[in-house]
């Protein structure tokens, strides 16, 4: 039972290094000067990639014989199923100020034709990583509600993972938008937003 443990986290600790590995700057630099045109598929490609490595790991887990560490409770079940709502609220919200169709790798084209531009509007106003805060609400909320190990695998490792994730995605951000982005940096807090 423990080695099953061991090996969803270690899935979950491939995926998120494949995550940030591939999304490195100098990784894709270098792959741009080898694939040439072609090169306008590796978002797409890198989408289908992290979608196969995730659904591998919901099967993984689908496997794994459920052991409760948390009773279940009727208050803890309601903060879950609250906090779970409320991270795929912001998931979307978020989602809304950024071209689905350009992030995931469908519509290549259009992000040569308009450039990227830094967005510091909607949730992104509040904090820069929006998408983290809600996955961090809604992998809390699911531990909450399942109370199993299992659940809390996966929420310890997006937990560990995050701060590095973060460190090198705004490595990256700071190397394409500059002080305009170290500027963002100053003014909005990272995952947790100031309520003023």
């Amino acid at each position: 039972m423990t080695m099953s443990y061991i090996f969803l986290a270690l899935s979950w600790a491939i995926f998120y290094s494949l995550h940030t590995i591939l999304a490195a700057s100098k990784v894709k630099k270098n792959l741009e000067v080898k694939l040439g045109n072609a090169y306008k598929w590796y978002r797409l490609f890198y989408s289908f990639l992290s979608f196969v490595l995730f659904l591998g790991i919901v099967i993984q887990s689908l496997f794994i014989p459920n052991q409760v560490l948390l009773q279940k409770n009727p208050i803890l079940l309601y903060i879950g199923y609250m906090l779970a709502a409320l991270g795929t609220i912001i998931a979307i919200k978020a989602s809304k100020e950024i071209s689905l169709s350009s992030f995931i790798g469908i519509d290549p084209g259009r992000l040569s034709k308009t450039g990227e531009k830094l967005i510091i509007s909607g949730w992104y106003a509040r904090m820069r990583h929006p998408l983290y805060s809600a996955l961090i609400l809604i992998f809390l909320g699911y531990f909450l509600v399942a109370g199993t190990i299992t659940s809390g695998v996966h929420l310890l490792s997006l937990l560990i993972y995050l701060p590095f994730g973060i460190y090198y995605e705004e490595q990256n951000l700071i190397r394409k938008f500059g002080k305009e982005y170290r500027d963002y940096q100053q003014k909005v807090p990272s995952v947790f937003p100031r309520f003023k």
